[in-house]
């Protein structure tokens, strides 16, 4: 019997898209958005460390932090399985949809981590891949395993996990820890309660429901209003830091100002908000990821930079002065602006 063409194609054209399919949702495991936020930050560690990097080298260091925020993303849609079913936020991920199995969740995650210490480690130096390490041991297994379904402080204590992408990338460069990478961790950290909780809001039902004792669950939306208000305020002075200790110039200053003013109005507005007041908790979240990129990307302007290193050189020379030219990152505007669209689904 004759086979036409067509019948040849449709089979192989079907693998394609079930390939395709198959990548997307691995991708997706990896929240592909929040990966982005902790390279961007972990790419601005770097930018301001006082020591040149060879660019290959850096770009080597960046895929690590990307893969290892991944890494963190899998294990924890891994572990969460059975509070994303019952989310309607995260019903539609992966796993629980049965895309991806868990034990396949399982093992890609470890492969990742595994992966992205060791490139990190052969690119740079044992301690940023040992920091690269401990965050997403923190990140998995303190936050995820331990606090997030025993303590409405998880979001507070787990914050530090995001908050570390800048240090790994400091010491990707440095190899060691400094004053200033610890600023950006404050700031991260600060800025982490209030953003989180201002989306658990107008999710309290789904957490109840899913037993997951986020803050407005525990104690309720003045309670946590009050608390969203409390680290606002805090924000503000510790995004004032980089000026003030030489680390970013006048630019950032008044950037960080300005935004940081906004930050609490948003806050304050929450705070005098009614109880079935859905849009200020909504307008505080969607704000809070543009003031972060924002933030980091006004450091990108200041008195601290890093400057690169010739192919031929070794990976990481001695410090130079702190006074040299600023680097610039094109574009920063737009990927900050980007991020304002992300969803809810991905955080």
């Amino acid at each position: 019997m004759k086979i036409t063409a067509p019948s040849l194609l449709r089979p192989q054209v079907g693998s394609r898209s079930g390939s395709r399919t198959r990548v997307a949702d691995f991708l997706a495991l990896m929240k592909p958005r929040v990966m982005l936020l902790a390279v961007f930050t972990a790419f601005v560690g770097m930018m301001i460390a006082p020591a040149p990097l060879d660019p290959s080298f850096g770009l080597l260091a960046i895929i690590a932090i990307a893969l290892g925020a991944g890494a963190a993303g899998v294990l924890n849609m891994w572990y969460d399985a059975d509070i994303d079913a019952v989310m309607t936020r995260t019903a539609r991920r992966p796993i629980p949809r049965g895309r991806i199995s868990r034990q396949q969740a399982l093992v890609f995650g470890l492969f990742l981590s595994c992966g992205a210490v060791l490139v990190l480690g052969m690119a740079t130096n044992v301690a940023a891949a040992g920091l690269l390490a401990f965050t997403i041991f923190f990140y998995i297994v303190i936050y995820t395993l331990w606090l997030k379904r025993h303590t409405p402080q998880n979001i507070v204590i787990g914050g530090a996990a995001g908050a570390l992408p800048p240090v790994v990338g400091w010491a990707a460069v440095m190899g060691n820890i400094g004053l200033e990478p610890i600023v950006l961790f404050l700031i991260i950290f600060l800025w982490t309660p209030p953003h989180f909780w201002a989306l658990s809001l107008n999710r309290a039902d789904e957490y109840a429901r899913a037993g997951v004792p986020m803050l407005p669950v525990v104690a309720g939306r003045a309670a946590t209003t009050q608390q969203i208000l409390i680290y606002s305020f805090l924000l503000v002075p510790a995004s004032m830091l980089p000026s003030a200790l030489g680390i970013a110039g006048t630019p950032y200053a008044a950037i960080a100002l300005a935004s940081g003013t906004i930050f609490v109005v948003l806050a304050w507005q929450l705070r005098r908000s009614q109880e079935n007041d859905r849009q200020a908790p909504r307008r505080l979240f969607l704000f809070s990821i543009s003031y972060l990129f924002l933030l980091f990307a006004a450091l990108l302007t200041g008195d601290g930079s890093i400057q690169w290193a010739s192919p031929a050189s070794s990976r990481i020379s001695q410090p130079v002065p702190a006074s040299a030219p600023a680097a610039t990152l094109p574009g920063a505007a737009r990927t900050a602006h980007c991020f304002t669209t992300a969803t809810a689904e991905e955080v």
